[in-house]
Parts: structure tokens; sequence; C-alpha cells
């Protein structure tokens, strides 16, 4: 009776022990299984990403013309005359870049002091004069050519001036620009240095015949 017990006792235990070892072999197979599937998608992914950039590169290709550097500008005083207490004057700026370079519209102005000083001034574009009321366009400036723009003025005082101050200098701001250049131009606009002025054109264009005398 003893012997039977022990025999039943041992296949019991020998059961449980092969059950075990099936049930570990089926949960390390599993593991090993999600482990690939992670390492291969994430590497997949990547390849795909990396495709646009390429394609990005290759299709960049540069453009026309570009906007003369203020730098590469030189303004220098191409006429001026008056009568009747209205001052005309024209500005040059000619390009020393070393390819075709664009301006387009109307400069900026800023008059100065001969110490360099601001004095105040008040830019009005296009207003009534004939050679400042043009149409702005884009002008191309070949190397040493150069592009012109207009000013007029009053130099008679209104309301309470007595006279009006003269500049030593006038710094200009090429049409869509930040910097500036500067040119040497005595100029005595009144009404709080209010001064017109005309959008850039060349000398071959309508415009010249409306520069101011030299």
């Amino acid at each position: 009776m003893v012997k039977r017990t022990a025999t039943l006792v041992g296949l019991i235990g020998l059961g449980a022990v092969l059950l075990g070892a099936c049930s570990s072999g089926s949960s390390s197979s599993s593991a090993s299984t999600g482990a690939t599937t992670t390492t291969v998608a994430p590497s997949s992914s990547t390849t795909r990403a990396s495709a646009p950039s390429t394609s990005t590169t290759a299709t960049t290709s540069p453009g026309g013309p570009t906007q003369c550097p203020t730098p590469k500008l030189t303004a220098t005083v191409y006429g001026s005359g008056g009568a009747a207490g209205t001052i005309e004057t024209t500005i040059a700026l000619t390009s020393s870049a070393s390819t075709t370079c664009t301006l387009g519209g109307y400069p900026g102005l800023q008059m100065l002091t001969a110490a360099g000083g601001n004095l105040p001034t008040t830019v009005i574009r296009k207003g009534n004069y004939s050679f400042t009321s043009m149409a702005p366009t884009v002008v191309s400036i070949a190397p040493g050519q150069a592009a012109y723009f207009n000013m007029g003025y009053s130099d008679v005082p209104t309301g309470s001036e007595t006279s009006c101050p003269t500049s030593a200098s006038l710094a200009v701001t090429p049409p869509n620009s930040y910097t500036s250049t500067t040119v040497s131009a005595q100029l005595g606009p009144c009404g709080n240095g209010s001064i017109t002025v005309s959008p850039v054109f060349l000398a071959t264009s309508a415009a010249a015949q409306t520069r101011a005398p030299q």
C-alpha cells in the first residue's frame, strides 16, 4: 500500500515538471517575436522619411537679378535748378556691382547737418510735381550704370517759419533697403523739411525728360 502511494505521488510530480517546462518555452517564444517586430519597424520608417529631403535639395535653383546692395551704390547729385520758389534736384545711384542688379520704388531720405546730425525731414512720395509723379517700376542696372530719382521742394517759409535749415548732406536709403549711402547736398526745404520724391528710373526712360536741369 505504501509503495503504490509513493508511485502515484511520483507520477503526479513528474507531470507537474513537464507541464511547467512546456509553459516556460511558450512564453520565451512570444517575447522573442515581439522584440523582432519592434526593431524592424523604426528602421523602415526612418528610410521613408529621408526621401523628401533629397527631392527638395534637387529642385532648388537660382533666380534672376537681385536687389542692388547699398554698399555697391554711389549717390551723386546729377542736376539741380529751380524757379518761382520750387527747387528740383536729380540724384544718380551708380552701381559698382559685378553683375546686373535691380531697384524699384521710392528711396528714403534724411537730411543731415555738417556734424552728421538729423535735420527735420518729411518725405512725400510722388506728389504733384511733373518730375516726381511718374509710376514706380523695377529697373535693371548693369555694372557701371545708374538709376535716378528726382526731388522737389519749396524754399519759401510757411506758417510761423522765418527760415528753412539747409542740409550739408543727404542720407539716401535705396528702395527696399535698410541701409543708406550719403551724398553731399545742400537742400533747404521749408514746411518742416518737406521733400517730394519720385520713384527710381533709368536715363533711357520717359522720366529722363523731366530730370532737373544741370
